[in-house]
């Protein structure tokens, strides 16, 4: 091996390292577990997780669909949801800022203050 290839296989290493890294930190949970949950645009609810108690939450859209939204140990995912599809509740538990549960067709998004 060449001088020239190893020097370039060296930096294409370290930047591979330094952005897996930055991805690493970009997915962890934030240090503030303040979740809104809005419809349409409009914050319907802003909850604390660290101190909210075991719960769930009925949203209805005006489309005659609903989802249904439990917090439970801390975290906040939807349980059930009328759209067609689930992609809502396939997502799971909110685990980042940068990653919000998304109901298109009932308008719902759920993510991080």
């Amino acid at each position: 091996m060449n001088k020239k290839l190893l020097a370039v296989m060296m930096i294409v290493s370290v930047i591979f390292t330094v952005s897996l890294i930055l991805v690493i930190l970009q997915m962890k949970a934030p240090d503030k577990r303040i979740a809104e949950v809005l419809q349409d645009g409009t914050v319907l609810y802003t909850i604390d997780l660290n101190s909210a108690e075991n719960q769930t939450i009925r949203i209805d859209a005006k489309s005659g669909s609903y989802n249904i939204i439990t917090i439970e140990n801390g975290e906040i995912y939807i349980s059930d949801a009328g759209c067609p599809d689930h992609i809502c509740m396939k997502t799971g538990i909110l685990k980042s800022e940068n990653v919000p549960i998304v109901c298109l067709p009932n308008k719902l998004v759920i993510r991080f203050r």
